[in-house]
């Protein structure tokens, strides 16, 4: 669609810009699904460096190069009805978080999964026309995955990380630096070219080389330019799940507003994604299972029993009543808390989920200042580490194992220390013959979503 490139915003009024005119014939023909533009910011840009610039977004701007203006106006507004959706679908931000979960993500890849879920949304309209190569849903899995799937299958079925990691088979290269043409966000167009740069937006220099299913879907794509720039609140993650709902309830009601007339084919399986970041609920769980929680103390009298000072009747609380009996008071249950950290390390569980996992729990045990017992195993055990508050230290502790898994040793030896709490990172694949008396919190990969622990609680990290 459009590329990379510095802006330099020429006017910014919500009137007056290079789309106006398409914005006004979207909410001409869709007033609610249409209107969506208008939650936008939309500003002109010149480039000095890539004429080709026709529009791009970063998840809240809408950018136009003077290339727009040149276009026809039903061409116009297929353009800006593909950006409008980017934004609405939080298309850049995903990106982002996806980079943050799995390390490397391709931008021409994702940006080409984005754009065919878009076009294939906009395609049954025909008051508005989506420019020439303009990739579809149901071509890419066709040509690229080899699945055959109606346009309105498809969208119910495809969200763009599912797709993304279906079409992403590249691996590291054995030779050769790979590069990208990457400045502005061009795109190499050399087409025998199939080894790409692993490099992601964030650093890193991997060189990577397309597997069959990238390749074929960089050729069915063809020279399209990418139109996801960084996006704008990438350093604000905490605050996405709220601009998510806020999106998902728009386009909800959008669609349902304008009915048969919506730019929507149907309502999406790629929709904004509204879920609470696992590190908050872990957080929240640990917090809880840790807190200090008073017991009955028969050494200390209640309250209540020192306001009346021990006695019943008589005038003012003093005389002739009769003495009460005696009232406990409470005291705090223990010193420090103390948290148990399971890991299975059969190879179920990678790496970069580990170190993720590791980190969070290094802050939390820091923060409620709890004693960290961990206990590394597959089958039995193998390392067992104690940690004192604030002073741990688990990124740095190397995850080996490999063998089978049983989650009964690693259980059985976290309660002859008498944790508070544990929490068993596992894809919860392993038998077990033990329920020990403290709660348990199964941390578990997107993979084992459907798996159900034995007891406890599941917590699943993605």
């Amino acid at each position: 669609m459009s590329g990379q490139a510095e802006h330099a915003p020429r006017r910014s009024a919500v009137y007056e810009h290079r789309g106006t005119r398409a914005v006004q014939r979207m909410v001409e023909y869709a007033p609610s699904t249409g209107g969506l533009a208008l939650w936008i910011r939309h500003v002109d840009a010149e480039s000095e460096s890539d004429g080709r610039l026709i529009a791009a977004n970063d998840g809240a701007t809408i950018y136009y190069g003077p290339g727009f203006e040149a276009l026809p106006l039903s061409v116009q507004t297929g353009v800006v009805a593909h950006q409008v959706l980017h934004v609405a679908l939080r298309h850049p931000q995903r990106q982002a978080e996806l980079q943050r979960l799995i390390g490397d993500v391709d931008p021409e890849l994702f940006n080409i999964c984005a754009d065919a879920i878009v076009n294939s949304t906009l395609s049954h309209l025909t008051w508005l026309r989506l420019p020439e190569g303009s990739v579809l849903l149901e071509e890419l899995l066709a040509g690229s995955l080899m699945r055959l799937e109606s346009p309105d299958k498809a969208l119910l079925d495809w969200d763009v990380e599912r797709l993304y990691r279906a079409v992403d088979d590249r691996a590291a290269g054995s030779g050769g630096s790979g590069t990208r043409r990457g400045g502005k966000g061009q795109r190499d167009h050399d087409q025998g070219r199939s080894r790409r740069s692993g490099e992601s937006e964030q650093g890193g220099t991997e060189a990577k080389e397309d597997g069959p299913r990238a390749a074929r879907a960089r050729h069915i794509a063809g020279a399209i330019i990418r139109d996801l720039l960084p996006a704008a609140d990438a350093e604000h993650p905490e605050a996405e799940a709220e601009h998510a709902r806020d999106w998902r309830e728009r386009i909800t009601r959008a669609h349902a507003g304008d009915g048969v007339h919506s730019m929507l084919r149907a309502l999406l399986a790629d929709l904004p994604k509204v879920r609470t970041p696992w590190e908050q609920l872990l957080r929240t769980q640990l917090a809880r299972g840790l807190s200090m929680q008073p017991e009955l103390s028969w050494s200390r009298p209640s309250r209540s029993y020192l306001a009346n000072r021990g006695r019943v009747g008589g005038r003012d609380g003093q005389g002739g009543g009769m003495r009460m009996p005696w009232e406990p008071g409470r005291a705090s249950s223990r010193a420090v808390a103390r948290l148990a950290v399971l890991v299975d390390v059969s190879g179920s569980v990678d790496d970069a989920l580990m170190h993720r996992f590791a980190a969070e729990l290094q802050s939390i045990s820091r923060r409620l200042e709890a004693r960290v017992l961990v206990v590394i195993g597959d089958d039995k055990v193998r390392d067992v580490r104690f940690f004192e508050p604030g002073r741990s230290n688990l990124r740095d502790i190397e995850f080996h194992g490999g063998g089978g898994t049983d989650f009964t040793p690693l259980l059985t030896e976290a309660a002859r220390h008498g944790p508070d709490m544990a929490v068993f990172l596992t894809d919860l694949d392993g038998r077990v013959d033990y329920c020990p008396p403290f709660p348990v919190l199964w941390a578990v990969p997107a993979s084992a979503e459907p798996m159900e622990p034995p007891f406890g609680r599941k917590l699943v990290l993605e």
